[in-house]
């Protein structure tokens, strides 16, 4: 009693008490409260006290639902009686109280259905039980369909905590009963203010897909009930979800396709098909529009194979779903999206035609069917792209309604794209030319002229410019001649710019394409100084033209430089923002590639120069002002230079540069250590250099290592361990520089391996952790004959062990995949001169190992990451073998019993032994995840296993 009345207190504190801090602590009392034993009876106490107030109920029910889905086994197995009945008396008691409440009875009871089987529930099972207790009892009825309703629904519940193998039992009991369910709905049709309810469990049941023959179906009283109602004058919702199950039903893959479904598909279309007018009825209400119109597109999307036949029948949809499309709200006319899309796929790719037999029959069917849809696409054309003109109040809605029209705006143009797709990029870029030109008839010259129609032509030309002949002569030049007489407003400028940027192939390819470009580069320039939009648009096209069109903008590379240096220096009308001064560093870096060796390295120079020159002011001033400056006055120039060394393809230019660079460069290094942010991109312009140099660097690359082994002992920067990771791709097989990167790995992984003693370690440094071991894995693969034979090869194997259970996403995979590289070194080059240095280390570990990679797989790590550790799992034993079986038979005998069962055992072991023996791991999946989920079921069981494996002990021995 004390206890409940500590509970009611808590919910009281937790409602209404104005204290923050006390509502929390009565959370986190509460919830703690529904982890205990006491749980079950104090919850079911206060639902049976007629005093408990809403809150209560609430609270309880939600308590007794989660108690029952999750901590089932708490209970003694003679108690499933007792709380059987006791939630038959709380149906009862809650079928005219609180809904939420009934709810939450339901879904309990439908959970213990699940934990117990039929023969333990008694009375042939949970649907007959209910079916006598709907007999005995018919003023609770409403209470009981509720039960009936979530039954099906709580199949695919995972968190309810239930063996796979009680699941799947479970799954065969609900398909046994079908029959019985169906005909307690049929006879409950009768009560008529019950009829909602009984068509909403009905879908639910639909949605199981268990396999009712469809001429029992056609002419059943539940379809015929849901079928009669879309007639009436409100719709019902349930008979909607119904209809919407029943065409999902007969197009269901194991159904055996939808011809042995044709009787009841015969019964559902003519009734869908007849709700077509009520589409453009006024006086419908847009609840009612927007079920039918998912009604049509769920036809759709179900029978799209059919309809892909191209038969007048079929043709009756399509014009339906263009009448959905044609909808001036958003929400219904995207309904048809999809559809479009998944028509266009099978209209378009060779194997929906196979069954024609020869390639002439093949190309004839396709040509057939295409003709057929063309006019639908053309007409969804034009009822798509007046969505995407920007609304009159654009700037004075909310940000999230701004976000929500740019989300329009990509599905249509993806839309477009599957219209491009059928009836040709031209034919497509035809029609909304004819747009384009309607719309700059009503557009003048000056900034206040409606500019809207315009730009939504021209977002639609942009949005399909992958799909148009880079040759394309008709309408290209026509577009290119009107883009420089449009209005100067900021969206349409951003949208011409981005247009411009899209056709950079064509601007390359066509023959009088180059003769536009000063235009173009002009708007683009105009576009840099208009505002930040329109500038990053620019900034992004003139990156496009620039790389497409750069064998011809070689002798143009002074004017071109000259936006540049505009654009980077800042002292220019040009809005833009460092981040987009990245797409001209790049712009401007791939025009110098175009340039004979000579003419490059002149070039590389004059585009380095407004970033050198900054820096090298700054190292003038002395350390103590460098050490003071601001990361981002140093990053703004060693992003661009990083960018520099990526694109400029000039491998003897770039080396040159970085050897005249260097000084400044190091300069930073010794004075910037300590500082992260200027550290990772100076390490970025250094990464790029060594990537495009490669072996042309000599000296510097010696200098370069020097530096940063010698740095990273005093400062432990990740991004020292990244730029060494490129050098070993780069140099890790090159037997000149071993003894450099001998001593340079050596140096770094023993120095991380003392950061990394202790889970915690890991923890707080994830990102030092992340770049050790992906470094590590880069010298498996490209110098194992430098890394296995080192002395730090076992101390890293170790500190692996240590910080496996890391629940940092990025450096647990890491040391996952480094893990796994080291049990596939065979697969490696020169990996199999190391195997026995491998083995030398690894056995005497692999009980160790095995025990960490089974915890894992049970619940050490998060079920997110299974496939990573099973795949380290599945490659320990394939390079093991008998032993690493032996191992884990080990590991998985410390799992008590009452956790593991012994067929679930022998089961993952059984899959171990297949892949010791070379089967595929994709058929070995299957019971691995099912120890994983049997040992995750819920928190209890996981703890057990967890405190049995003990992950994070190294030392356990295993008790046989």
């Amino acid at each position: 009693m004390e206890l409940q009345n500590t509970v009611k207190e808590a919910l009281n504190a937790l409602y209404h008490h104005p204290d923050d801090a006390v509502r929390m602590q009565a959370d986190r009392w509460l919830q703690d409260f529904q982890r205990t034993i006491d749980a079950w009876q104090v919850a079911d106490n206060l639902l049976h006290d007629a005093s408990s107030n809403q809150e209560t109920l609430i609270f309880c029910s939600q308590t007794l639902r989660s108690k029952v889905q999750r901590d089932f086994e708490e209970l003694p197995s003679e108690a499933f009686r007792p709380l059987r009945d006791s939630l038959n008396t709380l149906l009862k008691t809650f079928h005219k109280g609180p809904p939420k409440v009934r709810t939450q009875i339901s879904l309990a009871v439908a959970a213990l259905a699940v934990h117990v089987p039929a023969d333990d529930w008694g009375d042939g099972g949970i649907i007959n039980w209910l079916r006598d207790e709907m007999n005995s009892h018919p003023e609770f009825i409403p209470s009981f369909l509720e039960l009936l309703r979530v039954l099906p629904e709580e199949e695919f519940n995972y968190k309810i905590a239930a063996r796979p193998d009680r699941r799947r039992q479970f799954e065969k009991e609900l398909a046994s009963a079908i029959d019985t369910a169906l005909n307690i709905l049929t006879a409950c049709l009768n009560i008529n203010e019950l009829k909602e309810q009984v068509l909403e469990a009905f879908a639910s049941w639909l949605r199981l897909r268990h396999r009712i023959p469809a001429s029992t179906l056609s002419s059943h009283p539940l379809v015929l009930a849901a079928l009669s109602s879309l007639n009436s004058e409100i719709l019902s919702e349930a008979s909607v979800n119904v209809i919407s199950e029943l065409i999902h039903y007969t197009a269901a893959r194991n159904s055996g396709g939808v011809s042995s479904e044709l009787a009841l598909i015969q019964v559902i279309v003519p009734q869908v098909m007849s709700l077509k007018p009520q589409l453009r009825d006024p006086s419908k209400d847009e609840e009612d529009i927007k079920a039918i119109a998912r009604l049509f597109s769920d036809m759709g999307d179900a029978y799209v194979e059919l309809i892909a036949t191209g038969s007048d029948e079929s043709m009756l949809i399509v014009h339906a779903l263009l009448e959905v499309a044609s909808h001036p709200e958003f929400d219904i006319a995207s309904m048809t999206f999809n559809f479009w899309h998944n028509l266009q796929m099978i209209l378009t790719e060779r194997e929906s035609y196979l069954a024609c037999g020869n390639e002439t029959s093949i190309e004839a069917e396709k040509t057939r069917r295409l003709q057929v849809f063309r006019s639908s696409y053309e007409s969804l054309v034009s009822l798509v792209t007046f969505r995407v003109q920007y609304p009159p109040d654009y700037f004075d809605i909310s940000m999230e309604d701004q976000r929500d029209f740019k989300q329009t705006r990509y599905a249509v143009a993806d839309v477009l794209i599957d219209a491009a797709l059928i009836l040709g990029g031209e034919p497509t870029l035809k029609i909304l030319y004819m747009k384009l030109v309607e719309a700059i008839s009503h557009c003048g010259k000056d900034q206040n002229s409606d500019w809207r129609p315009a730009e939504a032509a021209l977002y639609c030309i942009k949005a399909i410019s992958d799909y148009v002949s880079d040759i394309e002569a008709e309408v290209m030049p026509q577009i290119m001649s009107l883009l420089p007489k449009l209005p100067n407003q900021p969206q349409l400028l951003q949208t011409v710019c981005l247009t411009i940027g899209a056709y950079s192939k064509w601007l390359d390819a066509a023959s009088n394409g180059f003769s536009y470009l000063p235009t173009l580069i002009d708007i683009l320039v105009r576009g840099m100084s208009m505002c930040e939009d329109s500038a990053a648009a620019a900034a992004l096209a003139f990156r496009h033209i620039c790389n497409d069109c750069k064998k011809k903008l070689c002798g143009s590379l002074d004017g071109l430089f000259q936006i540049y240096q505009t654009a980077v220096i800042g002292e220019g009308p040009f809005k833009v923002s460092a981040e987009d001064s990245l797409h001209l560093v790049e712009a401007l870096s791939m025009v110098i590639t175009e340039l004979p060796s000579e003419h490059a390295k002149k070039a590389l120079e004059a585009v380095c120069l407004p970033s050198v020159a900054p820096l090298q002011d700054m190292i003038n001033q002395g350390p103590q002002v460098l050490g003071q400056k601001n990361a981002r006055e140093l990053t703004v120039h060693f992003d661009r230079l990083a960018n520099i060394f990526r694109y400029v393809n000039h491998p003897e230019a770039v080396a040159d540069a970085i050897q005249r660079l260097w000084p400044i460069f190091k300069a930073i290094f010794d004075v910037r250590a300590w500082d992260m942010r200027t550290m990772e991109s100076l390490c970025r312009a250094c990464k790029n250099a060594v990537r495009t140099s490669k072996r042309l660097m000599g000296v510097t690359i010696g200098a370069m290592l020097e530096e940063i082994q010698g740095l990273y002992g005093q400062h432990h920067q990740p991004c020292f361990l990244y730029l060494s990771s490129e050098v070993i791709k780069i140099f890790g097989s090159d037997p000149s520089c071993a003894n450099y990167l001998k001593v340079l790995i050596e140096s770094l992984f023993s120095h991380t391996a003392c950061l990394l003693t202790k889970i915690q370690d890991f923890t707080s440094r994830p990102d030092i952790a992340d770049d050790c071991f992906l470094l590590a894995s880069r010298c498996i693969r490209y110098c194992p004959q430098l890394f296995f034979p080192s002395t730090v090869f076992p101390s890293l194997v170790d500190c692996a062990m240590i910080g496996i259970t890391v629940q940092h996403r990025e450096a647990c995979n890491s040391i996952l995949n480094f893990v796994s590289d080291i049990f596939d070194l065979a697969n490696s080059t020169n990996g199999e001169s190391c195997l026995s240095i491998r083995d030398s280390v690894i056995i005497p570990r692999g009980p160790t190992i095995t025990r960490i990679l089974v915890a894992c797989l049970t619940g050490a790590l998060p079920s997110s990451r299974l496939e990573t550790v099973t795949y380290a799992l599945l490659a320990l034993t394939r390079a093991y073998g008998l032993k690493a079986l032996e191992w884990a038979k080990e590991c998985v005998s410390l799992i008590p019993s009452t956790a593991v069962t012994e067929l679930e055992r022998t089961r993952f072991l059984q899959a171990l032994s297949d892949a010791a023996s070379g089967a595929n791991m994709n058929g070995l999946v299957v019971p691995i995840d099912e120890i994983s989920e049997v040992c995750r079921r819920n928190r209890t069981v996981q703890e057990i296993v967890q405190g049995a494996l003990r992950p994070l002990d190294l030392n356990i021995v295993a008790v046989s």
